[in-house]
């Protein structure tokens, strides 16, 4: 089924009426063939400025400009948003509007997981689930935990957990770090690490 993300998503949360401030919302701007993708990125939370979101028209989006740089380094030849498509792979976050702040609200978090959780139901053939940083692993462990009764992903830091195998409901669970912002630019090793994860992933679909 081919359908325009945004507008799929704008309709259910008109239907679902359970957000406020839907005015401040950022939802993906992209056609794509839901039966198509294999792989759902999750980060934390849109930019501040639409203009540097991962689907963003303009010149140089900051957010993808950094996804672009991981996918390279993992060795994947990704110029454009559209060529991470091609590869089977969405690329959303866990709340739709920018935080406030440093950190994301967990009430937030919380409030925008029946919008995760319809992205989710979008692609039928669904094998992998990164969750880029702490709040998309939290986001995904709540819509487990409703599931299953128990989380996806284990606690404890990143880098201690991010090698194990999880799987949840026949999906292959990544825990990573986040793969957009200024910080990961500089933090090297992180960026390093998330870059492995992404070759590791790419491998699982036969695309590394």
């Amino acid at each position: 089924m081919r359908i325009h993300v945004g507008e799929h998503l704008t309709r259910r949360i008109a239907e679902m009426n359970t957000l406020d401030d839907t005015e401040a919302l950022q939802l993906p701007d992209v056609v794509l063939n839901t039966g198509s993708i294999r792989v759902i990125m999750i980060g934390e939370a849109p930019p501040e400025d639409p203009d540097d979101s991962f689907y963003s028209r303009a010149a140089g989006p900051a957010h993808l400009t950094t996804l672009l740089s991981l996918f390279g380094a993992a060795g994947a030849a990704a110029e454009s948003i559209q060529d991470i498509v091609s590869m089977g792979i969405y690329v959303t976050t866990a709340v739709k509007r920018p935080k406030d702040g440093y950190a994301v609200d967990p009430a937030l978090v919380r409030a925008h997981l029946p919008v995760l959780e319809e992205e989710l139901r979008l692609f039928p053939r669904l094998g992998v689930v990164m969750l880029m940083g702490d709040v998309a692993k939290k986001a995904f462990n709540m819509i487990a935990k409703k599931r299953s009764k128990k989380n996806a992903v284990s606690s404890g830091p990143t880098y201690k957990v991010r090698k194990n195998e999880f799987y949840f409901e026949s999906k292959r669970i990544f825990p990573s770090y986040v793969m957009a912002g200024g910080n990961l630019l500089i933090e090297k090793s992180k960026a390093a690490m998330v870059s492995e994860d992404i070759q590791r992933m790419l491998r699982i679909i036969g695309g590394g």
